[in-house]
């Protein structure tokens, strides 16, 4: 049986980025529905980050 401990890397910093933005856009909402969209905002931050990158390098 061997261990493999090298899986959890991504794991921690998509964990670390989750409560970050979780954390700066229930900080900025302005009410319930802004809290609500922020959580879902921060569970899918890299799909917007990816489609903002792609969008500007789109010629």
């Amino acid at each position: 049986m061997s261990k493999n401990f090298c899986n959890s890397g991504g794991d921690a910093v998509y964990g670390l980025g989750v409560v970050g933005a979780l954390i700066y856009y229930l900080t900025h909402a302005s009410s319930f529905i802004d809290g609500l969209w922020g959580i879902g905002k921060a569970l899918f931050w890299p799909a917007f980050l990816m489609y903002k990158l792609l969008e500007m390098w789109q010629i």
